[in-house]
Parts: structure tokens; C-alpha cells; sequence
């Protein structure tokens, strides 16, 4: 009985941890950012609403990763 809980509990974590992964790039859009923080900050926010949240009742503010501003955008061949 234990190890068919075991097994269960370990399939539920796989298939939780693929069905949630997207790229990272898309993950870190927004960086909270502030005295505490430094620059670039805490880079975990996928949107700005999230960002400001975690932000709120802070001396902190959100601006975008640099990471992901200055990435390259490739537009295929020339």
C-alpha cells in the first residue's frame, strides 16, 4: 500500500513539473528591483501584475529583465 502511494505521489510530481514548464525566458519577463534588491533584482515574474504585487507596500518597483530586453531576436537567414 505504501509503495503504490509512493508511486503515485512521484507520478503526480512529474506530470505537475512538465505540464508547468515553460521557457525560461517567458518565465522572468519582469524583475522586482529596488534598495534591497540591486540590479537586476529578483527576475521571477512572468507579467508585471505579478511583479507589482510582491512589490506592493515596498520601497521596491518592476522593470523588465534585462535578460530578456536585450535578447537576440533572430529572424532566420540572409
Amino acid at each position: 500500500m505504501k509503495h503504490k502511494l509512493l508511486m503515485t505521489a512521484a507520478a503526480l510530481t512529474i506530470l505537475t513539473s512538465v505540464g508547468a514548464s515553460t521557457s525560461a525566458l517567458a518565465q522572468d519577463r519582469y524583475c522586482l528591483q529596488g534598495r534591497i534588491w540591486g540590479y537586476p533584482g529578483n527576475c521571477q515574474f512572468a507579467n508585471y501584475d505579478q511583479c507589482m504585487a510582491s512589490a506592493s507596500g515596498t520601497q521596491a518597483y518592476c522593470g523588465i529583465n534585462p535578460r530578456y530586453a536585450y535578447a537576440r531576436r533572430y529572424r532566420g537567414y540572409r
